[in-house]
């Protein structure tokens, strides 16, 4: 405001030194419109009608109000300065639109990819998901955690595609999932029940048959019992999770000997038997990272991926929340600090101290 002000103050100031047949009024002009740029319709209102009422004053001081040119330039002022703040108007409404829909849309997006606990059971959990498009809060990537009585259970997975299919998918998936996960079920029925939902999803929604046979999901279920030192896991065509040991510091990856499909390109009828859980040693103070690609397939400048494994074994005795903000940060300095496709981390790490037995899901809640 204290430019346009200082002009109008100005331009009247200078015009006394002119000429009579030299009017510097058409400046006057300028001050509204830069009011117009960075303030809203009565900031505009104020300076449109100071710059009016200075050329009206500059006018009759020179005994000039009357004169043809200054008459057209008074109109063209009031003229423009009626514009600008119409246009202010508008735009101010549809800067409140977009913001109310922003509200909506980032409020669904949290619905659906909720912040994990820090604790389920005897597993401590820190997360962290970064969508490509700096806007979205939900994206390809997604993760979730439930409690039965006697474990804990995580997911991990990436939709193909992007965009609102893509937050479709993703709903799908963590939908199933937690409708099933807390259920006393075996690992292979909640991968069967969660694939079944997907399949159903994909036909539901898909536009053509094409999109169909082009619409996926990987992913990696998890089970960890409270009272044995082991994780159980089925994965379905995802990045294998990498384990690293609190006795040696060791990362190691945890390759399936039987992978599955991905989710909704199972073949034939679903069932329980198609998903063979593969079992691997999780004693205290070990800590399973699960992934997606969008991690171990970022790039930096030269074109190198990113050497996750390598980089968790530097950081082996960080605890899960520093571990996952490390991997973070030098993912995106690897990258050249932006992403190009959605990420999501998860460290779970089995603690030695008490069970918690009825921790969920949180409600929606940023993150």
């Amino acid at each position: 405001m204290a430019g346009p002000l200082l002009l109008i103050v100005a331009v009247p100031v200078a015009d006394a030194f002119l000429p009579p047949d030299i009017h510097l009024a058409h400046l006057l002009t300028v001050a509204t419109a830069v009011a117009a740029f960075g303030s809203g319709p009565r900031a505009t209102t104020l300076v449109g009608s100071a710059a009016l009422l200075s050329l009206t004053v500059a006018g009759l001081e020179r005994h000039t109000l009357t004169t043809e040119s200054v008459l057209v330039e008074w109109c063209s002022l009031a003229a423009v300065s009626v514009l600008l703040i119409l246009f202010t108007h508008l735009r101010d409404r549809h800067e409140r639109a977009l913001l109310r829909a922003l509200s909506v849309s980032d409020t669904a997006q949290r619905v659906v990819l909720r912040p994990l606990p820090e604790r389920a059971g005897p597993v401590r959990l820190a997360s962290e998901y970064r969508s490509a498009d700096a806007d979205a809060h939900v994206g390809g990537d997604l993760y979730a955690s439930a409690r039965t009585t006697g474990s804990t259970r995580l997911i991990i997975g990436d939709v193909r595609g992007k965009g609102l299919a893509s937050i479709s998918d993703t709903a799908i998936v963590l939908g199933a999932f937690r409708a099933a996960a807390h259920r006393e079920i075996p690992l292979p029925e909640l991968v069967s029940y969660v694939e079944d939902a997907v399949r159903w999803g994909l036909a539901e929604f898909s536009k053509s048959e094409a999109d169909l046979h082009e619409r996926f999901v990987t992913a990696v279920i998890v089970d960890i019992p409270d009272d044995e030192p082991v994780v159980h896991l089925v994965s379905c065509g995802h990045p294998p999770p990498l384990l690293v040991r609190r006795s040696t510091g060791t990362v190691t990856t945890l390759q399936v000997a039987e992978p599955a499909p991905p989710l909704g390109l199972a073949v034939g009828e679903s069932s329980a038997g198609m998903y063979v859980p593969a079992t691997f040693p999780f004693r205290d103070g070990d800590r399973l990272i699960l992934y997606t690609d969008g991690v171990t397939e970022a790039r930096d400048p030269a074109g190198r991926f990113y050497p996750l494994a390598e980089r968790v074994a530097v950081r082996a005795g960080h605890e899960p929340g520093p571990l996952v903000e490390a991997i973070t940060a030098d993912l995106r300095d690897h990258a050249g600090g932006r992403l190009r496709d959605d990420m999501a981390v998860v460290v779970a790490q089995r603690d030695p101290g008490p069970v918690v037995v009825a921790q969920r899901d949180p409600g929606p809640v940023g993150g």
